[in-house]
């Protein structure tokens, strides 16, 4: 089974400091949809991993959650993509969970689920935490410039990512990358 693990804010939807709080406020990056679908179609599963402590942190319930994500799921479907499982951690950061990035627990809780080995499978997200929490499960780094890692653009990665990642533009050319393996 081939699973590709993508972050959502930043990497797939427009990310915002004060939360994405709502189905209108969950706004598709230019080609992040149909670039799952590219996915999908070269035969990868798609799973997201995510924090929301806007959860944990009241700022919205699973109601919204939940509604953000039939969003998602509705625009994949036109064009013609899907996501499999969507992983999220529900904790404020105070709460010292294992499941919230840079943790590894999502990704643990992913291999349970799946019964698959994470090695070697892609992790993408837009901030060094996506990646640590990857890697952790032995799953190999891609950052894209999009969301946090937007001011990366033209610079070296500061210290501190891990050893291998690879950098795309967006997840457009992830998904270029990936089915032109």
């Amino acid at each position: 089974m081939k699973i590709c693990i993508l972050d959502r804010d930043g990497t797939i939807n427009e990310d915002s400091a004060d939360f994405v709080k709502s189905p209108a406020e969950w706004q598709p990056l230019p080609g992040a949809l149909e670039a799952i679908a590219r996915i999908n179609h070269a035969g990868w599963h798609v799973v997201i991993v995510t924090n929301q402590s806007g959860l944990g942190r009241g700022l919205f319930d699973m109601s919204a959650l939940n509604a953000m994500h039939a969003k998602m799921h509705d625009m994949l479907a036109a064009v013609g993509g899907r996501v499999d499982a969507i992983f999220y951690c529900p904790h404020a950061p105070e709460d010292n969970c294992n499941c919230r990035k840079p943790a590894p627990g999502l990704y643990e809780q992913i291999a349970d689920r799946y019964g698959v080995d994470l090695n070697g499978m892609p992790t993408v997200g837009d901030s060094m935490r996506d990646l640590v929490a990857g890697t952790a499960v032995g799953c190999v780094p891609h950052l894209v410039l999009t969301g946090k890692s937007a001011s990366y653009r033209g610079r070296e990665l500061p210290e501190g990512f891990p050893k291998g990642t690879m950098v795309h533009e967006d997840l457009g050319a992830f998904a270029n990358y990936l089915v032109n393996l």
